[in-house]
């Protein structure tokens, strides 16, 4: 599967499949969360939230993946990404994309 965030593949024409999607909400547990909040005292990275959002951001795209692959595609084009807080501690992480067959 070739995922990119242009709207073309070099020197490949591509047929349009459609919209494809991927999403998933992350928290940390308490102990991260009570860890982390000391640590904005203090600045620097948030090591534990980093890793959680790496590790939605790999599960979005794979969910976005598999709905591309049940569509028959070959590709997923202009892929992007979005954020945003659900709760303290929690965030929703979506890849999207279009889903394309090479042709």
């Amino acid at each position: 599967m070739v995922i990119v965030n242009t709207d073309y593949i070099s020197g490949k024409e591509l047929e349009m499949l459609g919209m494809v999607k991927g999403s998933t909400i992350q928290s940390k547990n308490l102990g991260h969360d009570i860890g982390q909040s000391f640590k904005t005292l203090v600045g620097g990275e948030l090591k534990a939230y980093t890793e959680m959002m790496n590790d939605a951001r790999a599960l979005a795209t794979k969910r976005m993946v598999a709905e591309a692959e049940a569509l028959g595609a070959d590709a997923v084009v202009n892929v992007r990404f979005a954020s945003a807080s659900v709760m303290a501690g929690a965030a929703e992480v979506m890849a999207y994309g279009t889903a394309v067959k090479i042709k």
